[in-house]
């Protein structure tokens, strides 16, 4: 079976990820989005509407499954018995950012990461930018699934 792990905080999901889990369907058996977990962090969405947002959002598509994790995520994918990695790309920032933490992970684990680049008109949005645009009371709904609006 082929299976990979998409990692994230998603706080909160956007149509990027969206965009890239559903390219990314054909590819690959069975995708776990893992939620990352971090004490330190500040989120502005609890672990549970994300878990909830990623379900209902993927909810008629059997081979997503949603899970949360501590730690890092070569161990999650070692646990899961999972070979690959998944990662959006939107720009060249990206690129270098994902590209040193993938030769990390593949130097530690052995474990491959995929990285697809963001569809057309895609590029621009992010959680970071979502959150922003919400706190100061923007229209975000064309940047999200319609369970987070």
């Amino acid at each position: 079976m082929k299976r990979a792990v998409f990692p994230g905080s998603f706080d909160p999901i956007t149509l990027g990820h969206v965009d890239i889990l559903e390219r990314a369907l054909p590819l690959f058996d069975e995708i776990i989005l893992a939620i990352g977990t971090n004490a330190d962090k500040k989120y502005m969405f609890s672990l549970e509407d994300r878990v909830r947002f990623l379900e209902e959002t993927f909810k008629n598509e059997v081979k997503i499954k949603v899970m949360t994790y501590k730690g890092l995520t070569v161990d999650f994918c070692k646990k899961e018995n999972a070979a690959f990695i998944l990662r959006g790309l939107r720009n060249s920032i990206d690129l270098e950012f994902e590209k040193t933490i993938g030769q990390t992970n593949y130097k530690m684990s052995g474990i491959e990461t995929v990285f697809l680049i963001s569809s057309s008109g895609k590029g621009h949005i992010s959680s970071s930018v979502v959150r922003d645009v919400r706190k100061n009371g923007g229209d975000f709904s064309f940047m999200v699934p319609e369970v987070v609006k």
